[in-house]
């Protein structure tokens, strides 16, 4: 066999396999019919971070937080906006993917990879084998069974990302994180939007605090959140889009200028022939993998959000290594997911490690809580931005810690704290007498373990 391994996809799971691979001086062969980078540079994490600064930036001119401090937010320039994310990315994309491929002298073949019987690869026309294949080929947006949706120019969060207008108004279907982020991205830039969350609430995976906090935040930023209610039909009037929205209260019908759906991501599998080699899909047509990321075919393994498990670029750079060394030297290495953070990019950002408080009772976890709001943190204070909270969950009798939850300004910076606490078996104690920097939104995650034995109001700002 002229290689050892064989990449289907070019992303952040498929570069993290092919170094690790490459380091053990292993034949690589990556194949990728669209872009190189996948989705956390080019359509994902990169774009919407950028267009989200962007956003931000503009929203603070706007906002007037600061006695003495005159700005003004004028019209945004959609076209200049987009071509300097463009710009970004692709620095980024050479930087971190293309010329990295160059560096580690793996071959990267373009075309629509399928597997034939063997296990092997035929790639418009050309048959690989090789001893080991990674099936990296990610994800991308779910689209749900809307009625009248395919007649309709609707958006999607990779589309939406490529607009060269701000659209008067928006709808957006879903109130997770895509939806959450891309409905204020879209506020913050002039829109009129209006969220339509199926759950009772937004963020619904969060604990209940933030999601009130957090809805509360978005309504005085003018958007208009409709929750416990879906689109079931949509129609084009005009210039208009239409949605007929159902809920409790029976339907109704919004308009704007722009549709988005923000469902969600599916597993991308679609013509990888996965059929003629034994690789079975799950139910949401992600690729089944055992603690190893081994598929049921012995010879294959996946990586990255094709399997289903959580959908963030340090999980697939992680699986990249993980499934090298499984099926290289029979490592038998395992992904354990207890103190892996997610954040949501909204402004102030959510952000969470660990097991919620509801997560604990399901457990059987007997356990303590406590919140503290922002405004007894110094640093919120002196930002003149106290909307947030920060809450720990902890075992009642020993006072682990065994979740950190966020919603503050650079939650997502702060929230490592709470990752080390809990990864290195820290009690509530504990992280009430560690150092903490003062007028840091990290501090509240210290406040708030001090509040498990103290009045936080009656410390003074930096008492111990």
């Amino acid at each position: 066999m002229k290689y050892d391994l064989a990449i289907v996809g070019a992303g952040s799971a498929a570069f993290a396999a092919a170094i690790h691979a490459r380091r053990k001086q292993l034949r690589v062969i990556m194949i990728e019919r669209d872009q190189i980078g996948g989705t956390c540079v080019n359509v994902g994490c990169i774009p919407s971070k950028a267009l989200l600064a962007a956003a931000e930036a503009r929203h603070l001119a706007e906002e007037h937080r600061f006695p003495g401090v005159d700005t003004m937010a004028g019209p945004v320039q959609m076209r200049a906006l987009m071509a300097a994310k463009n710009e970004i990315v692709s620095d980024l994309r050479r930087d971190k993917y293309v010329d990295l491929a160059r560096e580690y002298d793996w071959e990267i073949a373009k075309g629509a990879a399928r597997f034939t019987a063997g296990p092997a690869l035929e790639v418009d026309g050309r048959h690989i084998d090789a001893k080991h294949y990674v099936i990296a080929t990610g994800s991308m947006p779910s689209v749900p069974p809307i009625a009248g949706l395919r007649d309709v120019p609707y958006l999607t969060s990779t589309t939406a990302m490529e607009l060269q207008e701000v659209p008067e108004s928006l709808i957006v279907v879903g109130g997770n994180y895509i939806g959450l982020e891309m409905g204020q991205l879209f506020a913050h830039l002039g829109s009129r939007v209006t969220l339509v969350e199926a759950l009772d609430r937004i963020a619904p995976h969060e604990e209940p605090e933030i999601s009130e906090a957090l809805s509360g935040v978005l309504r005085d930023e003018g958007l208009t959140l409709r929750t416990g209610a879906t689109v079931s039909k949509v129609r084009r009037e005009g210039a208009d889009i239409v949605a007929t929205v159902s809920g409790d209260g029976g339907s109704d019908e919004l308009r704007a200028s722009q549709l988005l759906i923000a469902t969600g991501r599916r597993a991308q599998t679609d013509g990888l022939g996965l059929e003629a080699v034994g690789v079975t899909l799950g139910k949401k047509g992600e690729v089944v993998v055992d603690e190893q990321l081994r598929t049921t075919n012995e010879r294959i393994w996946a990586a990255g959000d094709v399997t289903g498990h959580p959908q963030f670029v340090y999980v697939a750079g992680v699986h990249g290594a993980v499934a090298v060394d499984n099926a290289f030297e029979h490592g038998g290495r395992t992904v354990n997911y207890r103190t892996l953070p997610r954040v949501t990019f909204t402004t102030p950002n959510i952000a969470s490690v660990g097991i919620t408080e509801a997560e604990a009772q399901q457990a059987g976890v007997e356990c303590e809580c406590r919140s503290i709001p922002l405004d007894v943190v110094p640093r919120a204070l002196v930002n003149r931005d106290t909307r947030g909270l920060v809450k720990i969950v902890a075992e009642s009798q020993s006072g682990l810690v065994r979740g950190v939850h966020m919603l503050a300004p650079n939650a997502g910076d702060a929230i490592l704290a709470g990752v080390y606490a809990i990864e290195c078996g820290m009690t509530v104690k504990q992280v009430a007498n560690i150092w903490c920097p003062y007028l840091t939104i990290a501090e509240g995650i210290k406040l708030a373990a001090q509040s498990f034995t103290m009045e936080i109001a009656k410390l003074s700002c930096c008492a111990a």
